[in-house]
This record gives structure tokens, C-alpha cells and sequence, in this order.
């Protein structure tokens, strides 16, 4: 069942077809090599540069539109204010389901991003990073709502965006490693007065209830990636089985001890965390943010992306 296109259509959003949507720009923008696009494509996606020409190019001269807008937005209000100019990062936010593709969608618009603005710094985060840690998910005895709402430190998460947007310097984040399905002990990235900030992740949309601000509070734009439930399933299963051949060898891996076991039983479990676990947390946490996003990039078959929806209002 689409869930999410169901909700968002004859809703507050323009239906713009791919064959429509590539016709969005009149400029040329450096594009991507088959290796770069390569590496910027997560394990199971599927990404092609005529995706990129037709599909990011467009979003990239959008994107323009709105980042100069906010900047000139900023300077007047400065002005009227009496005050400095000091300028804050266009946050942009993009979520939807576990295995849908977002984290390629987040990487390969901030590549484009860094070409169309070259003098600018154009920083990308996770909001994996702000996950608890295994063991205080097991302490908690919510290690099986992994990606629900409550197994994020939110508080932490808001802090630093707004950390980030006030301007902070050298503001630090913790570092999630899927290698190992944890959060790295005492290790830490940071960023300084990004121009532009991309945030990633399924809880970026959503409205805890002990929470006064949200994360979304902070986006300036926010994008949420879209496909029908028995697909994102599918592309689950498959991800899950190419990881489990690149951790053969590897001990210290996750995998690991799924990749040596019996084949089938893996996969079963796999499933079986899919129903009991993604599914679920799509359907009560994930789709319901799907309408307070302005951009909603619809994919079908093999991640072929056919339909955008953009919000008007």
C-alpha cells in the first residue's frame, strides 16, 4: 500500500512528473563521474548520472532559489534590526524509511551542492551520531525499538543545531558506526559556520511529546524520500544479505556471525526485524512526518525515481 504518496496526494503539493521536473533549469552545473557517483551510492541503491541530470540537477537550481532568498531574508531583518549582519546556515533536512535511499540522496546533493558553490562549505551529518549507545539501549531494555523515537538522545540533537545555527564554532557530534552497530567510544566530528548544513536521518520530521523545540524547527527546507512498503522491504532484504557477504572475513564486523551461520536463518531473522521492528516504526513514526515535508521525492522499481512532490504553501 503507498501510505505516503496516499497522503500527500490532492493534499497542499504539486505533482511534478520526472519528464516535467528535468526541464527545471537553464544552467549547466558540473556533474558527477561514474566512479564519484559510485561512491557516493549506498550499499543496495541504485543511482545513475541520468538520475543525477534529471532529478538533483533541478533540486540543486531550487535549492538556489531558496538559499538566495534566505540570505537576503537575513540581511533585511538585519537592517530593520539595526544590527550586524550575521549570517546563519540554510538547513536542510532529509528523512524517510530505513533503506530507502536517503543517505544517498543527502550525499549526492551535497556533492552538487559543493560544485554550484564552490567558495562555500556545504557540511552533511547524521542523526545516527545521536542514537544511544548499546548499552544504554539494553540498560533501558529498549534495545529492540532501535530508531524509535525514545533511542535518541534528542536533547542532545537539538543543542547542536542550535548550536550550529547561533553561529557556534567548532561545534562536535558523536560518530555511529554501522561496521559495528554502535555508537564509536569517545570519538567525535565537528563543524564550523557551515553555509549550508544537511541533516540526515528517519527521526528528523518527527514531533517527540516531552520536547518544547524540535529538530525540525531548525530546517529551512526538508525532504523526505518516498516508496511503497513491500519494495522498501524488499531493498531491506537485499542490503541486509550484501552486507552479510562483505563481513565474511571480518570478525570484529556485526555481521559477522549472521555471515557464517546458515543463510536462510539469517535472512528469516532479518524478516522478522523488518515486521516487527522497521515496519513498525514506518508506519506510527516515519510516515506520519511525510506531509510536513516540502519536497517528497517518490521512487518505484529498482529506485527509479518518478514523481516529485512539492509543497505550495
Amino acid at each position: 500500500m503507498q501510505k505516503g504518496k496516499a497522503m500527500i496526494e490532492d493534499r497542499n503539493y504539486y505533482e511534478i512528473h520526472r519528464e516535467e521536473w528535468q526541464t527545471f533549469h537553464q544552467d549547466s552545473l558540473p556533474t558527477l563521474t561514474e566512479e564519484e557517483l559510485s561512491d557516493l551510492t549506498s550499499l543496495n541503491d541504485r543511482l545513475s548520472l541520468e538520475d543525477v541530470r534529471d532529478v538533483y540537477v533541478p533540486m540543486v537550481h531550487m535549492f538556489d532559489v531558496y538559499f538566495q532568498h534566505y540570505r537576503d531574508l537575513q540581511r533585511s531583518k538585519s537592517r530593520f534590526l539595526g544590527r550586524a549582519y550575521e549570517p546563519a546556515p540554510l538547513i536542510i533536512g532529509v528523512t524517510g524509511s530505513v533503506s530507502v535511499g536517503k543517505s544517498t540522496t543527502a550525499r549526492v546533493l551535497q556533492n552538487l551542492l559543493k560544485r554550484a558553490y564552490p567558495e562555500k562549505t556545504i557540511e552533511l551529518v547524521t542523526t545516527d551520531g545521536f542514537l544511544y549507545s548499546n548499552h544504554i539501549l539494553k540498560e533501558r531494555n529498549i534495545m529492540d525499538k532501535k530508531g524509535f523515537p525514545e533511542s535518541y538522545d534528542m536533547e542532545s540533537l537539538v543543542q547542536f543545531l542550535l548550536d550550529v545555527k547561533t553561529g557556534k564554532p567548532n561545534v562536535k557530534f558523536p560518530v555511529y558506526s554501522h561496521r559495528i552497530y554502535d555508537i564509536v567510544p569517545d570519538s567525535f566530528e565537528e563543524i564550523t559556520h557551515p553555509d549550508i548544513l544537511i541533516v540526515e536521518g528517519i527521526n528528523v520530521l518527527q514531533l517527540p511529546s516531552n520536547q518544547q523545540i524540535y529538530v525540525s524547527d531548525f530546517f529551512d527546507f526538508s525532504i523526505y524520500v518516498d516508496a511503497e512498503e513491500d519494495m522498501i522491504e524488499q531493498w531491506y532484504i537485499e542490503r541486509f544479505e550484501m552486507l552479510m557477504d562483505l563481513a565474511k572475513d571480518q570478525p570484529d564486523n556485526y555481521y559477522y556471525n549472521y555471515a557464517i551461520g546458515k543463510r536462510e536463518d539469517a535472512i528469516e531473522m532479518a524478516r522478522g526485524v523488518w515486521k516487527r521492528i522497521n515496519l513498525k516504526n514506518l508506519r506510527e513514526y516515519i510516515y506520519p512526518t511525510i506531509t510536513r515535508a516540502d519536497l517528497v521525492i517518490h521512487k518505484t522499481t529498482n529506485h527509479f525515481i518518478d514523481e516529485l512532490y512539492i509543497k505550495k504553501y
